[in-house]
C-alpha cells in the first residue's frame, strides 16, 4: 500500500535546540528513522532510500543533526558524537509519538558514520524492531590508519596544525576553522581516501541540494578516529542489517562484517564497489534488500493488526 500524503517538514527538541526532519506519513504502522554520514544532510543523504521506504508503506522520519543543515544549534559544522547520539534518542522519541507509527515497530537506518552510530544505539535501546547500518564506520582506529596511507606528511601537518587552532579557538568562542569533508589525496581534508571524492557525485549527481554544505569544522575531523561503535554490536538484541561495500576505502568492509556476525539477529550483504555504491550502481540491489528486512520484521505474520491512530489535526 502506498502513502499519498507528502512528505511533511517537522521538528523536534534536542540537547536545547531544535532538529529539523522530514516525516513521510505512513500506511503500515512501521516507521524507518533516518540520518547519513557526518556533515551530510538529510537530503543527499537519506531522500532516495525514503521515498522508495515510504513506497513500501513505511513511515520515514529523516533529520539532521544539530548544528547541520536545517538543524539549530552553534557552532555550526561542528560534528560531536555524544551529541549526534543525543539527537537519534530524541529523533527515535519523537518517531515513538507520531499518529501514523506503532512504536513497537521502530527501525533505524544510518549511513557511513551514522551507520555506526546504529551499532551503538541499537545496542542500547532494546525496544527497537530492526536496524540497517549502511557502509557504517564500525571501528575508527581501524579507519584511520587505513585512511592515513592515502594521505602525505605535509596534508597531515597542515591538518593537525588546524585541528588544534579550531579546538583552541572554540574554548574562547572563535567561529569554526572549516576544512572540506572530502578532498584528494594530498590535500588538506577530513577524508582523502580515493572514495571520499565520489560524495557528490553519488548523493548529489543532478546538483538537486545547493545548500548541503560540504564542510566540517577542523576540530571534529579527529573524534571519528576514535570511535568503535562495532564493539557495540553484540549488545545489539535486534535484527540488525549491515551492508558493506567490499572495496570500501572510507570505512573499510572488515568491521562492518565482523559486527554483522557478532550481533546476535546480525546479517550482512556485500556489493562490489566503494563506499557510496549502495547510491550508484547497487542502489537498486540495496534498496530493495532493505526494504525486505524492514518488512519482515517491521511487519512480520501480524502487520495485519496494525490499528493506526488518526492523524494529528492542527
Amino acid at each position: 500500500m502506498h502513502s499519498s500524503v507528502e512528505r511533511q517538514k517537522v521538528h523536534f527538541s534536542s540537547g536545547g535546540t531544535h532538529c529539523a526532519a522530514w516525516h513521510y506519513p505512513g500506511t503500515n504502522g512501521g516507521c524507518v528513522v533516518m540520518a547519513s554520514g557526518t556533515a551530510v544532510t538529510k537530503e543527499p543523504g537519506t531522500d532516495r532510500f525514503a521515498q522508495r521506504f515510504n513506497a513500501a508503506g513505511f513511515a520515514v522520519l529523516a533529520f539532521d543533526f544539530r548544528r547541520i543543515g536545517e538543524s539549530g544549534g552553534e557552532p555550526r559544522q561542528v560534528i560531536r558524537i555524544p551529541d549526534q547520539l543525543a539527537d537519534w534518542q530524541a529523533a527515535i522519541a519523537y518517531a515513538r509519538a507520531l499518529p501514523d507509527v506503532d512504536p513497537a515497530r521502530i527501525a533505524l537506518w544510518g549511513f557511513s558514520l551514522a551507520g555506526g552510530h546504529v551499532l551503538r544505539l541499537a545496542a542500547r535501546d532494546g525496544e527497537l524492531a530492526a536496524a540497517i547500518a549502511q557502509t557504517p564506520l564500525a571501528d575508527g582506529p581501524t579507519t584511520a590508519r587505513a585512511a592515513m596511507r592515502h594521505s602525505t606528511p605535509g596534508a597531515m601537518l597542515r591538518l593537525t596544525g588546524l585541528m588544534i587552532l579550531d579546538a583552541l579557538g572554540g574554548l574562547v568562542g572563535r567561529r569554526p576553522i572549516l576544512v572540506p569533508s572530502a578532498g584528494a589525496a594530498g590535500t588538506v581534508a577530513a577524508l582523502t581516501t580515493p572514495d571520499a571524492m565520489d560524495g557528490t557525485r553519488a548523493l548529489d549527481p543532478d546538483g538537486q541540494y545547493p545548500d548541503w554544505e560540504q564542510t566540517i569544522a577542523a576540530r571534529s575531523a579527529l573524534a571519528p578516529g576514535f570511535y568503535r561503535p562495532g564493539r557495540d554490536a553484540r549488545n545489539v538484541k535486534c535484527p540488525l542489517l549491515v551492508v558493506v561495500a567490499e572495496q570500501d576505502q572510507a570505512v573499510l568492509p572488515g568491521p562492518g562484517l565482523r559486527a554483522a556476525e557478532q550481533a546476535p539477529l546480525g546479517e550482512s550483504i556485500r556489493f562490489p564497489g566503494t563506499h557510496y555504491a549502495a547510491f550508484t550502481h547497487a542502489h537498486e540491489q540495496a534498496v530493495e534488500a532493505e526494504t525486505a528486512f524492514l518488512q519482515q520484521h517491521l511487519l512480520g505474520p501480524s502487520a495485519d493488526l496494525v490499528r493506526l491512530r488518526p492523524p494529528r489535526r492542527n
